[in-house]
């Protein structure tokens, strides 16, 4: 425990990142991204599935400069960007795809990973940034409040509360009442962060609070999967008491989608 409060305290700083925003949040969205693909990918390795780490790095890469446009304010950015996004994704499934051609080198295994990676790490994290540049860029503060107070607040939860399992095959410690409560509790601070700086959205900030609550536990209970299917504790070391980038980020970049999707039609439904 101590050590995870630690290591918490050394990772406090990167709120400073969520608070400008710009190109300092992009640097680090897309240095998570490569971190994350890396320690997946080598997951795989563990178990000898071959992904291909190269076009995981190099789509990664060009998945973010496909925000450029956005950056710098140049006209049309939205849709240049969404175009570019799209032929991201054409380009990352054809990459990982031909990537298998060498059937006597590499299993259809190393091809699916490749391509799952990719979709699931950087293409999840880039939302962070997609968030950012739309006029309600504070719900960035969502994500994280989202994915760190559902966690929180489920396991204290839990710990007092928590009697029914919610998935022993996945995470044994998790229970149904600790769930309950995240939710709440990811919902409430939500609505406290939307009254406090945004009150014109707080109904939607309560609903991303509650949705983005249950996104992240998903998103753990995702990693987890992985990490039981390959036989593995941790993704990585690069964090003391928390294991490595996925380990802390896995809720995290499930629940920037969500935020950035339930945020648009929102805004669409709206008018504003």
């Amino acid at each position: 425990m101590k050590t995870r409060i630690i290591s918490g305290l050394i990772m406090a700083p990167l709120l400073v990142i969520l608070y400008f925003g710009g190109w300092l949040l992009w640097a680090a969205a897309l240095l998570i991204a490569v971190m994350g693909v890396k320690e997946f990918c080598e997951a795989w390795e563990t178990i000898d599935v071959k992904p291909s780490k190269t076009i995981c790095y190099v789509m990664s890469v060009l998945l973010f400069l496909t925000a450029i446009p956005l950056e710098i304010g140049m006209p049309m950015a939205s849709s240049i960007t969404t175009e570019l996004v799209m032929l991201w994704m054409f380009v990352a499934v054809a990459a990982s795809c031909i990537y298998g051609w060498k059937i006597n080198e590499r299993g259809t295994y190393d091809a699916v990973v490749t391509g799952m990676s990719l979709m699931y790490i950087p293409f999840f994290t880039f939302h962070m940034v997609l968030i950012d540049r739309t006029a309600f860029s504070k719900l960035v503060w969502i994500v994280v409040i989202a994915a760190f107070g559902s966690d929180i607040c489920a396991y204290f939860t839990g710990y007092f509360l928590g009697k029914h399992k919610m998935s022993p095959n996945l995470s044994p410690k998790k229970t149904i009442e600790g769930a309950i409560g995240g939710l709440l509790g990811s919902s409430l601070l939500a609505g406290l962060f939307g009254f406090i700086f945004m009150k014109e959205m707080l109904p939607i900030c309560f609903i991303l609070g509650l949705l983005g609550g249950a996104a992240g536990m998903a998103g753990d209970l995702t990693a987890s999967m992985f990490k039981r299917k390959i036989g593995i504790k941790d993704y990585g070391t690069l964090i003391p008491g928390h294991g490595g980038i996925m380990d802390r980020f896995d809720s995290v970049i499930f629940v920037a989608p969500v935020v950035y999707y339930i945020t648009s039609l929102f805004v669409y439904v709206s008018g504003l």
